[in-house]
């Protein structure tokens, strides 16, 4: 991270047990040094143990990692990271909108059997990643699946989920592999308006779709971190978990860029 960045995001962080008073044992290295490494991680595609000397010790650097993953450390910070930005930009702090969609990519041999499947419309064996983005780009919620589980059941898991966090949440744009039953189960039980999307089909070649190119180019985004372009996790929580780092690394060097421009801005809350 750049002085600048680090001055935006160290408001944001999640204060330590041990020092609000918690208890706790203190940690040996700053979280600047853990981001730094486990953002150079995600962005460089690297093993674990192939962590550069000039980070802390790899086995430190995985085991930060790990308790941000398990204790849902690094979703409070990507959160509020979520809601600066959308302060940035002018926006509600919460939105009432998003869209969804899904993107198949190829496991390595890493990946278990029982957590992963074959996407027989995309021809891929690996995993599933389901997002959910707000109208700028920016994910809102993320889940991994086995290539295999569909749209429609993916998002019996997501949806909920999200609308029990986002209050002011009321409509989600979305493709043709959502259409069907599911709408009628948003609307019922979610009060959601699920809105289809569908490609014209006299169309041919390349053709930008309305509201749904906002989460098609989240995923070309996150396919620039090269931990991202397969998936090497064992366990599906540990690959949202990175997809958060990755977006985390996103929306910070945002902010610092739009602090750069309108140095003379009003500070951004925490909350």
């Amino acid at each position: 991270m750049s002085d600048g960045e680090w001055f935006l995001v160290r408001d944001l962080l999640p204060v330590p047990g041990w020092l609000s008073g918690r208890g706790g044992r203190p940690e040996g290295y700053c979280h600047r040094q853990m981001i730094d490494a486990v953002r150079y991680l995600v962005d460089n595609g690297i093993k674990w143990r192939s962590m550069p000397a000039d980070f802390p010790p790899w086995p430190r650097v995985y085991a930060f990692f790990a308790r941000w993953r398990d204790t849902g450390l690094v979703s409070e910070l990507h959160d509020r990271l979520h809601q600066a930005v959308r302060w940035a930009e002018g926006r509600a702090p919460e939105p009432s909108a998003a869209v969804i969609d899904s993107q198949s990519v190829k496991a390595d041999a890493t990946v278990a059997y029982d957590s992963r499947g074959f996407d027989a419309g995309k021809k891929i064996n690996g995993r599933k990643r389901h997002l959910l983005t707000d109208t700028l780009g920016l994910v809102l919620d993320v889940l991994v699946t086995p290539a295999s589980t569909t749209d429609r059941d993916a998002a019996r898991i997501l949806l909920p989920t999200a609308r029990s966090r986002l209050r002011r949440l009321s409509k989600i744009w979305a493709d043709g592999g959502y259409r069907g039953h599911l709408q009628d189960w948003a609307a019922q039980h979610l009060g959601l308006v699920l809105d289809v999307v569908l490609r014209h089909e006299d169309v041919q070649g390349f053709q930008i779709l309305p509201r749904r190119w906002v989460v098609e180019r989240s995923f070309a985004r996150l396919l620039r971190s090269r931990r991202l372009v397969r998936d090497y996790e064992r366990r599906t929580d540990t690959g949202e978990a990175v997809i958060r780092w990755s977006m985390i690394a996103l929306m910070n060097r945002r902010l610092a860029a739009r602090q750069r421009q309108h140095p003379g801005s009003a500070p951004i809350p925490a909350e």
